[in-house]
């Protein structure tokens, strides 16, 4: 990953850390952290009483189990050498047949009326040219983009946000 990633995710540990804290402080039972970077993942967990499931574990340890590979498709290139690292970090690099970016910042994602297009597009060129049976969409913001993809390019495409909710549920 570059520099600036990680000096991104650097930027986002302390707040995860310190909601996780306010969220013990008030009983929560669970979290999610909602960046596909799952920053400050490991912390949270050692500050934590119950589980916290990051975005990025949840999508691709669900999609594993829904086909013989899976691609990421993500927002900016620079976040692929971070999704690359976590798929082996988590023990699913051998499923992950590849890891594209659209080149659309997470604020633009609802502001680009090309972007759902894009992405769907660069979902239907994973399929096949990586020959993979899923997509994971590696970011939070494209969440209500999942059932109209799956729907166009006829593939199961997994939502992090909704696959961390329904671990952290199930735990």
């Amino acid at each position: 990953a570059s520099i600036e990633s990680h000096y991104d995710e650097a930027l986002a540990v302390p707040g995860v850390l310190a909601e996780i804290a306010a969220g013990e402080r008030a009983g929560s039972a669970g979290y999610v952290i909602a960046c596909f970077g799952d920053p400050g993942l490991d912390a949270a967990r050692e500050l934590a009483h119950g589980p916290v499931v990051g975005i990025a574990e949840a999508a691709m340890r669900t999609a594993a189990y829904l086909g013989r590979g899976f691609s990421v498709v993500t927002t900016l290139a620079r976040t692929i050498g971070r999704a690359a690292d976590l798929a082996e970090h988590y023990g699913v690099g051998r499923f992950c047949r590849g890891i594209r970016a659209c080149e659309i910042p997470v604020l633009e994602l609802e502001a680009d009326p090309g972007a759902r297009a894009r992405i769907t597009e660069e979902c239907r060129r994973a399929i096949v040219e990586d020959g993979s049976d899923a997509v994971v969409l590696g970011c939070a913001g494209m969440a209500d983009l999942c059932a109209h993809i799956s729907a166009t390019v006829g593939v199961p495409v997994v939502d992090g946000v909704a696959a961390a909710v329904k671990t952290v549920e199930s735990l």
